[in-house]
């Protein structure tokens, strides 16, 4: 279920993009330069309208969608990705030459760092 949700959030997501590249800036949306050789069907207004009309409706889809995946997820306990542990590191073979010692050795401790001097004072600055 929660995988064709995320697929429709997909091409909600990428219509919506689309609808919003499309509109011109100031509002007028596909109205580049009147409504000529369009007729009354539609004008520069009402293009304008329909593409507004559909990024709202886009929109209230998409945050409609992203609410139900949520809740979706939230109530699997997977939990968030960002928690879980990260994946195996690949293993790689040691070369016969290698000296053999224990399987799983403790990464040895970062080296000490020199204490950090103190800074100097800044003078006082004199006032009048």
């Amino acid at each position: 279920m929660a995988t064709v949700l995320l697929i429709v959030e997909l091409f909600v997501t990428l219509a919506l993009i689309g609808i919003v590249l499309i509109q011109r800036s100031e509002g007028g949306g596909l109205g580049i330069g009147g409504s000529q050789g369009m007729g009354s069907f539609m004008s520069g207004r009402g293009t304008a309208n329909l593409l507004t009309r559909t990024t709202a409706v886009l929109a209230t889809i998409f945050m409609a969608l992203a609410l139900a995946l949520g809740l979706i997820n939230r109530s699997t306990g997977e939990g968030s990705i960002l928690n879980s542990p990260p994946p195996p590191a690949a293993t790689s073979t040691a070369p016969a030459s290698a000296p053999s010692g224990p399987a799983h050795s403790a990464p040895a401790a970062p080296p000490k760092l020199p204490a950090t001097p103190a800074l100097p004072a800044l003078p006082a600055v004199p006032t009048k």
